[in-house]
């Protein structure tokens, strides 16, 4: 009779997952998949190639239990956690003690530069010039505790999107942030079921020196969700939450999250910004922090910004106010009435010119965030410009991603 099978299973961890799924678009198999509650990891088709790692951005993603695959946790089982079991002990037999882990690697997952293949369209690392990011510092078992300085709405009274400007406010605990980095919020209470809700991701709108500088809080900028994307009724949690939050209540914070989304720090860094709706609160921060320290960065500034209309758009009011030679701004309305609809990638290809000089630029980095959707429109009007302008797109994408210049969180 043969030896027992062993097996390296890949799983999720529940408690800081924080549902975004990164990891099942990544999965070049298919080996991941959710219900309403969690992700989880298929055993029987994950091949432990790694793909799934490097996007996550909490680490969720990156547990691993030594087992007899014949004891495997099946999907249904998964489905049921709300954290992930412990180590469970092999048979203390020598047929298994030295069966080979057929599952995945013996010791890590594939390299990064396997990885970046299989990863998408965005880079997997950071700029080479980005500050070093604390991660991970909280979770949900010891959150932080923050208390709301400021709740303001951004869309005009009679917009639909009901977007706010929320500071929260860290006192003396130690909280760092950076451009580009997001925090999970915990909400209150429970779900249908009776178990805790689990944490939203929202990306930070503030420079790392503090909505206030030299203070120690953050911004966010959060909309109000009323309808899903299919515009049936849904009541967000979190969102509404935020919204609804008054000046001195306390808000449950983890994280901070995130790695790869960070803004460069040279002098000769130019910044090409692409966004939607609150996907404007990276690009805020990023172009806050180099509005302050004007002398320190000498690149360009492009900021491609979509909406339907200006009354929904977040932030019109101060980017109006902004000179053309710190930001050049291209706003693309497509509910604007006795307009004709325009999108991002629209105002992209209009301005094809010095946008395939930036795409070229060695120093030349982009950030694209917001709704899903727009991801491939603009990459295609990337592709057009480079052609108008007789660059190779798909070498400027490759190089771009090696590089550590090309990074996008779309939802």
């Amino acid at each position: 009779m043969g030896a027992p099978e062993i097996i390296r299973q890949h799983l999720i961890d529940p408690e800081i997952c924080i549902r975004c799924n990164t990891c099942e678009d990544t999965c070049p198999i298919d080996a991941i998949t959710h219900d309403d509650r969690n992700y989880v990891v298929k055993a029987d088709v994950c091949n432990g190639c790694g793909a799934c790692l490097s996007p996550c951005p909490t680490g969720a993603i990156d547990n691993w239990r030594t087992m007899l695959k014949s004891e495997a946790y099946p999907i249904e089982a998964q489905l049921l956690w709300d954290e992930l079991p412990g180590d469970t002990p092999l048979p203390a037999t020598g047929e298994t003690e030295s069966q080979p882990d057929p599952a995945a690697p013996e010791s890590a997952p594939e390299p990064l530069a396997q990885q970046v293949e299989t990863s998408g369209h965005t880079s997997p690392k950071a700029p080479w010039s980005a500050a070093h990011p604390y991660v991970n510092l909280h979770g949900v078992r010891a959150p932080a505790t923050a208390t709301v300085a400021g709740n303001y709405r951004l869309t005009a009274d009679d917009a639909s999107s009901d977007v706010h400007h929320i500071v929260l406010d860290f006192g003396q605990h130690f909280f760092p942030v950076l451009e580009g980095q997001a925090i999970g919020i915990v909400p209150p209470g429970t779900d249908a079921a009776g178990k805790p809700h689990y944490i939203r991701m929202y990306s930070i709108a503030s420079p790392r020196d503090g909505e206030r500088p030299g203070y120690n809080n953050i911004a966010l900028t959060v909309k109000r969700v009323e309808q899903d994307h299919e515009g049936r009724p849904v009541r967000g949690v979190a969102s509404n939450f935020l919204c609804d939050l008054a000046r001195g209540d306390e808000v449950r914070v983890v994280g901070p999250f995130g790695s790869t989304f960070l803004m460069p720090n040279h002098r000769e860094a130019s910044v090409m910004m692409i966004c939607t709706g609150t996907g404007s609160a990276p690009m805020r921060a990023m172009t806050e922090r180099m509005r302050r320290n004007l002398d320190h960065f000498a690149g360009q500034r492009m900021l491609f910004f979509g909406a339907r209309n200006a009354r929904e758009l977040p932030y019109f009011g101060p980017l109006m106010k902004l000179p053309t030679s710190f930001l050049d701004i291209h706003f693309a309305f497509s509910r604007d009435p006795g307009q004709p609809r325009r999108y991002v990638q629209d105002a992209i290809r209009d301005a094809g010119a010095r946008v395939a000089g930036l795409l070229n630029d060695p120093h030349g980095h982009i950030y694209i965030c917001g709704l899903k959707g727009m991801e491939d429109g603009v990459l295609a009007a990337f592709g057009d410009a480079c052609a108008d302008a007789g660059l190779p797109w798909a070498e400027l994408e490759a190089r771009m991603k090696a590089e550590g210049r090309l990074h996008i969180e779309t939802y």
